[in-house]
């Protein structure tokens, strides 16, 4: 079977820069004139690899940084002023995009609010363990106290 590097990504076969064994007929009549690859040569089989190399190289060093984000925001202590009445139930609620706000201003780093973990609103003051996603898969719990303004 004839080697062949993909051009592009390939469902069952592979993502891009992968190099995959296909039937001759496949890589002549599909792949090719559809410019999802290219036949396997040495040059570009090494290249292929120097890609994915530098990939995973920069895959690392992403969730280095992650979990280096992760600690800083480990140590952090959010307070965050909200309207709310005497039996300390808020006027409204503490959202994912306020506490994104709060963690943009405490540590100067954005913080998707979508990665932001709350099985819902913040409607009581309080201390609450708020978890935050990050690159990599890795995850930040930081604390988060909201007082009355």
């Amino acid at each position: 079977m004839p080697q062949a590097v993909l051009t592009a990504d390939v469902e069952n076969l592979g993502p891009r820069g992968t190099v995959v064994s296909v039937s001759k007929g496949y890589l002549r009549n599909y792949l090719i004139p559809r410019g999802l690859a290219q036949p396997a040569t040495k040059g570009l089989i090494a290249e292929a690899e120097s890609i994915a190399a530098a990939a995973q190289a920069a895959q690392e060093e992403a969730v280095g940084e992650a979990r280096e984000l992760a600690e800083l925001l480990g140590n952090t202590t959010l307070t965050i002023p909200a309207q709310a009445g005497e039996d300390g139930r808020l006027y409204g609620s503490v959202t994912s995009q306020e506490i994104a706000d709060a963690i943009t201003e405490a540590r100067g780093v954005q913080v998707d609010r979508r990665k932001i973990v709350l099985d819902e609103p913040i409607r009581e003051t309080g201390s609450y363990e708020v978890e935050v996603g990050l690159d990599g898969g890795v995850k930040a719990t930081v604390k988060t106290i909201v007082v009355e303004q």
